[in-house]
């Protein structure tokens, strides 16, 4: 973990209101890092309903496949998660690490394993020593308390430099419910479904099924539209609980109409976080959200979006604040998406660079390069081909990302 911390960091922590039915602790398993927290263990009271999401890498971790098992069953009592290990790509150990994790839990709290969630974060290929959850799940389940979110979101952190937790309280048809979500991610971070690791609770009384179509319609704008380095995690998890302990008649349905508040803050907390993750890209300096309009469809506009944002030559000369519409041109036409030179226009922030395919004629040096010192980046391509529209989110790409990757395992 980086011990500087990123310059787009919040200027402060609010401490999160507490979710009912929600306690949890964490604890130092020494699972990689020393003298920090590693093992966060959230559990819910009677049992509460579940939703996911997951990476749709090919090559997924251990933790992944047992949590997409267990959702069929729609109910949690507990979650599990440890940094320092992804428990990915470690075959059969893998598999028994996350077995033998899911029974010291199941253990300590006398429900089945099935109702056990677990996600790991970390370096791949290196087999998960669950065995050391052994000297801290007993009295984790013991100690657990509806405690501090941000100790919760220290607990997963890997390369990040600060946590991330984000709260929303709303009305559900008359009865106000609590929607607290932290996450973890800043590298490895163009996922094709969630971001690394995001655990969300509310003691809304929600359906899993219900739970399971808000979340995977809202990822798409939020998680699935971020991207630090363009490389998609084995890990990608993102989990929604809902404990029911508001009380009010429970919601079956997706088009209840009480539902219209909390599909509203899912969204914001959900992108709040996401946004959180891309500040927190590993050498991160700029936080850039890239808006592509005029294309032929949304998601003609999505994939031109990622390929400006993705683009290394983009991204470094946002690094060198540097306002190279040249270099955004290149993005769009390598995209493979229709576009026409000649209807093409840029700007950077309130300042057009570029129209007509060319050179905007009052372009101004001095008014881009003002923008381009700004943290926080706007930029807009629009293609003046139809209606389609998407942003996405990136950050620059600077030396220090590399010296972090490069000496990731050592």
């Amino acid at each position: 973990m980086s011990t500087a911390v990123s310059p787009l960091a919040p200027k402060s922590y609010p401490e999160l209101p507490q979710v009912g039915g929600v306690r949890f602790a964490t604890a130092s398993a020494g699972i990689k890092y020393k003298g920090r927290t590693d093992v966060f263990l959230a559990l819910m009271d009677g049992g509460a309903e579940v939703a996911g999401v997951f990476t749709r890498s090919r090559c997924p971790s251990a933790a992944v496949d047992w949590c997409r098992a267990n959702l069929a069953g729609g109910t949690a009592r507990a979650l599990l998660v440890n940094s320092g290990n992804a428990n990915a790509f470690t075959g059969r150990k893998g598999r028994e690490a996350t077995e033998l994790s899911a029974r010291y839990v199941s253990d300590a709290l006398g429900c089945a394993p099935g109702e056990v969630f677990l996600a790991s974060t970390g370096v791949i290929g290196e087999p998960l020593k669950a065995e050391k959850f052994a000297g801290v799940v007993d009295d984790l389940a013991r100690d657990a308390v509806a405690g501090d979110w941000q100790a919760a979101a220290k607990a997963i952190m890997t390369t990040d430099t600060f946590p991330k937790a984000v709260s929303r309280s709303v009305d559900l048809g008359g009865t106000p419910v609590v929607l607290n979500g932290i996450a973890k991610g800043a590298g490895m971070i163009a996922p094709d479904m969630a971001t690394m690791l995001s655990f969300l609770f509310t003691d809304a009384p929600i359906a899993a099924s219900v739970l399971q179509e808000l979340l995977s319609a809202t990822v798409g704008d939020t998680f699935n539209a971020i991207t630090i380095d363009g490389d998609t995690s084995t890990s990608d998890t993102v989990l929604l609980f809902a404990t029911g302990k508001a009380g009010g008649a429970r919601i079956e349905h997706a088009d209840d109409p009480r539902l219209g508040p909390f599909r509203a803050a899912l969204a914001e907390v959900m992108r709040d976080l996401a946004h959180w993750i891309v500040k927190d890209g590993e050498g991160a300096r700029k936080f850039v959200g890239i808006t592509v309009t005029g294309a032929e469809t949304d998601a003609s506009a999505r994939r031109i979006a990622f390929s400006i944002a993705n683009s290394p030559l983009v991204k470094t000369a946002i690094a060198g604040e540097d306002a190279n519409w040249g270099r955004i041109v290149m993005a769009v036409g390598k995209a493979g998406e229709p576009a026409d030179r000649d209807r093409l226009a840029i700007w950077f922030g309130d300042v057009r660079v570029a129209v007509d395919g060319e050179r905007d004629p009052d372009y101004s040096e001095e008014a881009a390069s003002a923008v381009m010192r700004r943290e926080e980046i706007a930029v807009r391509v629009d293609l003046g081909l139809g209606q389609g529209r998407s942003t996405v989110w990136t950050c620059d790409l600077t030396k220090e990302y590399v010296a972090i990757n490069g000496d990731y395992r050592s």
